[in-house]
C-alpha cells in the first residue's frame, strides 16, 4: 500500500517513454483492470478506497497508481491492477476455465461446393482463426503440468484475465476483517456511491493503428480493419477473434445477428418476388378495373364515412388506394404467409445447429447453468440475511424467505400490469384522435385541395392522412413510454433480488419484452383485427363511447390491409432509424466532446487508460438492448408479414447496417466490456419460439379477416354470374344498399358537405361495404347467407392454414438434428481424450512417486482419486 500513496513517484520521461501502453511501468506486468477516482475532502470515500485496495492486495492483486498530476484534467487518479499467475491459476480453477491440453487431431471435413464463389466474402485465415484448435479441459491448479503451458503470462487471454479480476473486484470488501459487514462489498457499490468514478479493462491499442509494443496483440486494430467498417459489410465476421477479445457472450450475439441476417436474405427475396407479382398483375385484376371505371365505380354512390362532416362520395375516388392495396393483397400473400411460417422454423432449427457448433468450438459444451450458481450476484448475497443448508452440497448458502419473494413478485407484477394498462389507454387515445381528425380532414379536403400539390396530391385522402399522422403520434408515444418503462423495469427487477446473473437477465428480459410487445404491436393488432370490424351499418352505427359522437372507424376504401401496411412501415422504419441514431451518433458526439482537449496531445502523453476513460461505458444492459431491438424487429417481420411482404427486405437492409454499426461503436466508441461467458442467447431463444408459433396464427387471421382474399374466392367459386369462373360483378356484389331516406339526422351530412354532383331527389340509395339484405326485403339490413358462407370459409381457411404450417414446422424440426453429427463426434472424442489423458497423467504421477521412494512403501490412491484396477495392481506389485 505504501507504494501506492508515496508522493515521490518515479518520474517518467514523457518524450521517450510512451504512455500508450497496456503494461505497468516495469513493462512486464500487464494491466488487467483500471479504476479511476477523483480525490475529494470526504473522509468516508478515502477510507473506503484505502480498505478496498488493502483487501485487493490481500486477494493477491498487484496495484500501481497514476498520480492526478499525470492526468489530462489534473484531478483524476488511475489505479492499475495486475493479476499475477497465482491469482489467475486459483480463480481459473474456481471458475472452471478450460485450458488446452492437446492439439486437435480431428481433420476438418467441412468442404463447401464451388467454394471459389465465396472467396470475395472471406477474411484472412489469421483473422478468422487467431489461435490453433485444441482439445481443452477445466483448469486444475494442482495439475498445471498436465496442460499445454508455454508461457504462464499468455496462457489466459486478456478477456479471461479481466473476467477473473472483475470476479475478485465484485467480491472484495471495503471494511476491516474485524468488522465484517456484508453490505460493504463489491466494485458496483463503490461506483454507485462515488468512491470510484469508473472501472474498466483496457483496449490493447488505438483502433486505427497497431501498438508500437511488439508484445501487444493489437486485436482491436484487427477488429476495426476487418470487421468494424461499413465497407466490409459483405465480408464474413471474424467470430473467433470477437470471442477472444470480447468474450463468449458478445461473440454469441454477433454470431446470432449475422446468422439472422443471412437467413433474412431468403425471406427478403421471396417477399420481393411477391411484391413484384402484385405490381405486375395489377392490369389483369378485374375488380380494380371496375372500381376505376367511370361507368361502374363512377356510378356507385357510397354512404358517408363519418357523421355530419362527411358527404356522399363515388367509389372510383378510391382508385389509387385500390391499386396500392393490390400490391400487398393478392394471391401471392397467402403463399408468402405460409412460406414465412416455414422460414421461421428453418431459421430457429438451423440456428440451434449453428449454436451447437459454436458451443463446441468455444469450449462451452459442458457450460451448464449450474455453473452460474458459483457466481451468485453480490447484491443477492448482500441482501439475504437468512441462510440455510443446501440439500445437495450440504453447505450453508444465502436464502431469501418465500414470503418476501411473493410480496416482491406481486408488487413487480402489479407494476408491469399498470404500465401495460397505460399503453392500452394511450392506444385508445390514438383511436379517439383518428375518429375526431378524420371527420375534420374529410370536411377540409372535400373539395380536394391537395390535388394542387404536385405528384402526391392526388394520392392524399382523409383516410391516408389520418392513418399516417396517427401512426406518427403512436410512434412518439411508444418511444416516450419506452424511455420511462426501461428504468421502471430495471428498478423492479433489482427489487426482486434475483439469485444469479442468469436469473436477473431472464427476469428483466421477460418484463421488458412483455411491455415492448404490447407497446409496439398493439396499434398493429388494432388495425389488423378490430378496425372496421364493429362499424354497424347506415342507420345503426356503433360508437366508441355511448354519447361520444365518435363513430367506430371504417377501413380505408381500399381495405384495412393497406392501413396495416402503413402502420407497420412507420413504426418499424421509425424504430430502426431512431435506434441507429441512438446507437451510433450519440456515443460519437459524447466522445468527441469529452476528448476534444486530449486530441491535440502527442500519443506519448495521451495514456492508454485515459483514452479509454474518455470513451463511453458499455453498461451491463448494452447487449440486452441490442437483443431486444432485434427481437422486436423479428416480431414485425413474422407477426404481420402477410400485410407487407417487403418487411424482410427492410429488415435485411437495416441488419446489414446494424452489424457494422454495432461493431463500429463497440470497437471505437465504448470502453472494453468485461468478458462474460454464455453458451446461448438465453431467454431470447424461448421468446423467438413463442413469436414463431404466434405468427402462424396472426398471419392466418390477417389473410382471413383483414385482406379481401377469402370474399373474392367465395364469390369466384360460389356466387359468380354465368357458368364460367369470373370476377366480373364482384364489386357490385360486395356492396350492400341503403335507403338514404332512412338515414338518421345524426348521420346525415351537414348542408354544404355533400359534393356538387349529389342530388338527393335523384339519388335515393347509397352503398356500403357489407353483406346485408337491401331495403324492402323480408330480412331488411340483416346479414345475407353469403356473409355466413364467407365467415365459414374464413374460419376453415384459418384452421387449414394453421394445421398445414404447424405440421410442416414440426416435421422440419424433427428432421433437422439440433447438433450436427460431426460436432457430436468431436465432443465424444474430446471427452474420451480427457479421461484417457487424465488417467495416464495420474499413472505417471504415481510411478514417479514410487520411483522417488525407491520402490518402498506403496502409496495407495485416496478415495477422492480412484485409479483403475490395472493401476492398483501395478502399484501393489
Amino acid at each position: 500500500m505504501q507504494s501506492l500513496m508515496e508522493n515521490n513517484m518515479e518520474e517518467v520521461d514523457k518524450q521517450h517513454q510512451s504512455k500508450d501502453s497496456v503494461y505497468f511501468r516495469d513493462g512486464k506486468r500487464r494491466i488487467d483492470f483500471v479504476l479511476s477516482y477523483i480525490e475529494d475532502k470526504e473522509d468516508r470515500k478515502q477510507e473506503r478506497r484505502k480498505l478496498y485496495e488493502e483487501n485487493m492486495q490481500k486477494a493477491g492483486l498487484e496495484l500501481e497508481l497514476e498520480d492526478k498530476t499525470e492526468s489530462e484534467d489534473g484531478k483524476t487518479y488511475f489505479l492499475k491492477i495486475h493479476a499475477p499467475w497465482e491469482v489467475l491459476a486459483t480463480y481459473a480453477d474456481v471458475l472452471k476455465i478450460k485450458v488446452p491440453f492437446k492439439v486437435n487431431d480431428i481433420p476438418e471435413n467441412r468442404e463447401i461446393p464451388v467454394s471459389w464463389l465465396f472467396t470475395p466474402l472471406l477474411l484472412p485465415d489469421h483473422v478468422m482463426r487467431p489461435d490453433p484448435d485444441y482439445f481443452t479441459s477445466p483448469f486444475d491448479k494442482s495439475k498445471d503440468d498436465f496442460f499445454l503451458i508455454d508461457d504462464k503470462e499468455t496462457l489466459f487471454p486478456p478477456s479471461t484475465r479481466n473476467r477473473i479480476v472483475y470476479y475478485i473486484l465484485s467480491r472484495c470488501f471495503y471494511n476491516r476483517d474485524d468488522n465484517i459487514n456484508k453490505d460493504k462489498r463489491g466494485i458496483k457499490r463503490l461506483l454507485n456511491n462515488g468512491t470510484y468514478t469508473s472501472a474498466f479493462p483496457l483496449h490493447d491499442c488505438r483502433y486505427w493503428t497497431k501498438s508500437r509494443d511488439t508484445h501487444c496483440e493489437s486485436e482491436r486494430y484487427s477488429l476495426y480493419r476487418y470487421w468494424a467498417r461499413f465497407f466490409r459489410f459483405y465480408k464474413e465476421q471474424p467470430l473467433n477473434l470477437i470471442r477472444k477479445y470480447y468474450g463468449e457472450k458478445i461473440g454469441i450475439y454477433f454470431a446470432w445477428l449475422g446468422f439472422y441476417t443471412e437467413m433474412l436474405f431468403y425471406a427478403a427475396l421471396v417477399g420481393l418476388i411477391c411484391f413484384i407479382y402484385g405490381a405486375a398483375t395489377y392490369d389483369d385484376v378485374i375488380w380494380t378495373k371496375e372500381i376505376c371505371d367511370d361507368d361502374i365505380g363512377g356510378q356507385i354512390v357510397m354512404c358517408p364515412l363519418c357523421d355530419k362532416k362527411c358527404g356522399f362520395w363515388k367509389l372510383n375516388s378510391t382508385c389509387n388506394s385500390t391499386w396500392q392495396s393490390h400490391l400487398f393483397d393478392n394471391t401471392a400473400t397467402v403463399f408468402f404467409a405460409i412460406f414465412m411460417g416455414i422460414w421461421v422454423t428453418l431459421f430457429l432449427e438451423f440456428w440451434k445447429r449453428r449454436q451447437a457448433r459454436l458451443e463446441y468450438e468455444w469450449d462451452l459444451v459442458d457450460f451448464e447453468e449450474e455453473q452460474q450458481q458459483l457466481q451468485l450476484r453480490p447484491e443477492y448475497e448482500t441482501k439475504c440475511t437468512s441462510r440455510r443448508r443446501n440439500k445437495v452440497t450440504q453447505e450453508m448458502e444465502p436464502y431469501f424467505p418465500v414470503t418476501s419473494k411473493c410480496a416482491r413478485a406481486c408488487l413487480s407484477g402489479a407494476t408491469v400490469l399498470f404500465w401495460i394498462s397505460l399503453i392500452i389507454a394511450s392506444i385508445i387515445g390514438v383511436i379517439a384522435y383518428r375518429l375526431a381528425v378524420f371527420a375534420a380532414l374529410a370536411s377540409v379536403m372535400k373539395d380536394s385541395p391537395t390535388n394542387k400539390m404536385e405528384l402526391v396530391g392526388s394520392l392524399i385522402t382523409p383516410q391516408l392522412a389520418t392513418s399516417v399522422t396517427a401512426s406518427c403520434i403512436n410512434f412518439v408515444i411508444i418511444m416516450i413510454l419506452n424511455f420511462f418503462y426501461e428504468r421502471v423495469a430495471i428498478w423492479i427487477t433489482d427489487m426482486e433480488v434475483p439469485k444469479t446473473h442468469l436469473e436477473y437477465e431472464n427476469k428483466l428480459t421477460i418484463k421488458m419484452f412483455l411491455f415492448q410487445f404490447v407497446n409496439y404491436y398493439s396499434s398493429c393488432f388494432y388495425v389488423a383485427f378490430f378496425k372496421g370490424k364493429f362499424v354497424g351499418y347506415p342507420g345503426k352505427y356503433t360508437y366508441m363511447f355511448n354519447g361520444s359522437g365518435l363513430r367506430n372507424e371504417e377501413c380505408d376504401p381500399g381495405g384495412c390491409l393497406i392501413e396495416l401496411t402503413t402502420q407497420l412501415v412507420i413504426v418499424m422504419t421509425g424504430k430502426q432509424v431512431w435506434g441507429n441514431i441512438q446507437e451510433a451518433l450519440l456515443p460519437w458526439l459524447k466522445n468527441w466532446w469529452s476528448s476534444r482537449k486530449a486530441r491535440s496531445h502527442p500519443e506519448s502523453l495521451y495514456s492508454r487508460w485515459e483514452q479509454d476513460y474518455d470513451l463511453q461505458n458499455f453498461s451491463q444492459f448494452g447487449l440486452f438492448y441490442e437483443y431486444l431491438e432485434m427481437v422486436i424487429q423479428f416480431g414485425f417481420i413474422t407477426l404481420f408479414v402477410a400485410s407487407f411482404p417487403l418487411a424482410p427486405l427492410l429488415a435485411l437492409m437495416n441488419n446489414i447496417l446494424e452489424v457494422r454499426v454495432d461493431a463500429w461503436k463497440l470497437t471505437t466508441q465504448f470502453r472494453r466490456p468485461v468478458a462474460a461467458k454464455a453458451h446461448s442467447i438465453g431467454a431470447w431463444d424461448e421468446i423467438l419460439n413463442m413469436i414463431a408459433v404466434f405468427s402462424v396464427v396472426t398471419n392466418a387471421f390477417i389473410v382471413a379477416f383483414t385482406s379481401d382474399m377469402i370474399p373474392r374466392l367465395v364469390y369466384l367459386y360460389a356466387y359468380h354470374p354465368g357458368t364460367e369462373l369470373t370476377m366480373q360483378g364482384y364489386v357490385n356484389n360486395s356492396l350492400s344498399i341503403f335507403n338514404i331516406s332512412q338515414l338518421h339526422s345524426d348521420n346525415t351530412p351537414d348542408p354544404g358537405e355533400n359534393p356538387a354532383w349529389f342530388n338527393n331527389s335523384v339519388i335515393t340509395t347509397c352503398r356500403y361495404r357489407d353483406y346485408r339484405y337491401p331495403p324492402g326485403h323480408e330480412y331488411e339490413y340483416s346479414h345475407t347467407m353469403q356473409f355466413w358462407h364467407i365467415l365459414a370459409a374464413k374460419m376453415a381457411f384459418i384452421i387449414i392454414m394453421e394445421h398445414v404450417v404447424f405440421v410442416v414446422k414440426f416435421l422440419v424440426a424433427w428432421l433437422i438434428p439440433d447438433v450436427p453429427s460431426d460436432v457430436q463426434a468431436r465432443v465424444k472424442r474430446e471427452r474420451y481424450l480427457v479421461q484417457e489423458y487424465l488417467h495416464n497423467y495420474e499413472v505417471d504421477k504415481l510411478k514417479k512417486q514410487l520411483n522417488e521412494m525407491g520402490g518402498g512403501e506403496c502409496i495407495c490412491p485416496t478415495v477422492a482419486q480412484p485409479l483403475k484396477h490395472e493401476v492398483v495392481s501395478e502399484c501393489l506389485t
